[in-house]
């Protein structure tokens, strides 16, 4: 079939990428706008535009998904399918274009986790399992007919970017069987079956850790922000980013304060009483400074027991025994 790809980031390119592997022929490719990035704020274009042009595709970059112009140039290209992996919302002029239909890659098994953040909210939820699932785009989000899905397990020290990459390379393969099945007229799509639970964009106040919950609800938190945008805390005034962690059970609930430096033994490393539990910093990153392993961190900020993460750095009076 003739296949117009839309997509932005990393995430789309795996699925690109087996296109072009396959029988089917993409004949554009349609990205976000190039946009200032990074400190410098310096203009760059979005991956799937980098990727794209190395590959010799013709790319466009409309600002608005109803110009004319750009709708024209649908037309022209004449494709049976487009298929989407994370890009814009659609309008009906957009996605009624090809005969056969508009295809979505989504990052989770439908109706779970609709929206902007699916692999993140698993995460943070502390879900053993997830997928990916092709559907027919319609005129809401995510809430299409479904044509298939594969489940992957969530492995139980995966972090959003080790989840995110192996579900890239999942849905590639599952976009190219759909197009194939559809092809041969062997794939009849069903109605999204079960209870619709949301994915919205990741929020800076979603991000920041409440040490009252117990520490394996805060080590989910961590996992589903790491690497990007990063859960937070805040030690001596300073933002403090947490990129990997474990729960520490042998800590008694009770004996300390939530977000109370517990520990910070080479042996154990920097270990923090949460509501439940305690949970143990294995990578971090103070403003301004590396992301570092929690012995090479405590090196450079030696802590004391008592120390109290947090909004308010408190440093905690023990009573004499």
């Amino acid at each position: 079939m003739r296949v117009v790809f839309m997509g932005t980031p990393d995430f789309a390119i795996p699925t690109l990428q087996a296109l072009l592997k396959s029988k089917h022929h993409v004949v554009g490719v349609v990205t976000r706008e190039d946009k200032p990035k990074g400190r410098g704020l310096r203009v760059e274009p979005p991956p799937v535009k980098v990727f794209a042009l190395k590959e010799g595709l013709p790319v466009l970059q409309p600002e608005s998904l109803k110009e004319p112009e750009f709708l024209q140039q649908l037309q022209n290209w004449k494709a049976d399918v487009f298929v989407v992996v994370a890009f814009r919302i659609l309008p009906p002029d957009v996605f009624t274009i090809p005969p056969v239909g508009t295809i979505n890659l989504h990052a989770s098994l439908l109706p779970k986790y609709r929206g902007a953040a699916p692999i993140q909210w698993a995460l943070i939820n502390g879900e053993t399992e997830t997928g990916v699932t092709t559907f027919f785009i319609d005129e809401h989000v995510d809430t299409g007919t479904i044509l298939l899905q594969e489940k992957i397990a969530i492995r139980p020290d995966d972090t959003a970017e080790e989840l995110h990459n192996r579900l890239s390379v999942l849905g590639a393969q599952v976009v190219v069987r759909t197009l194939d099945l559809l092809e041969k007229g062997k794939l009849q799509p069903r109605p999204q079956v079960g209870t619709p639970t949301r994915a919205p964009k990741i929020q800076k106040n979603d991000c920041e850790i409440d040490w009252s919950l117990p520490a394996e609800k805060i080590v989910n938190l961590i996992r589903g922000l790491s690497p990007a945008p990063g859960a937070f805390t805040h030690l001596e005034g300073k933002l403090l980013k947490i990129f990997r962690a474990k729960v520490v059970s042998d800590v008694e609930a009770g004996h300390f304060v939530p977000g109370e430096v517990v520990d910070t033994s080479a042996q154990n490393g920097l270990v923090v009483a949460a509501g439940k539990g305690a949970v143990a910093l294995l990578e971090l990153q103070l403003a301004g400074k590396k992301r570092l392993p929690a012995a090479d961190f405590l090196r450079g900020h030696p802590l004391q027991t008592g120390t109290v993460l947090g909004m308010k750095q408190l440093r905690i009076a023990k009573s004499p025994p």
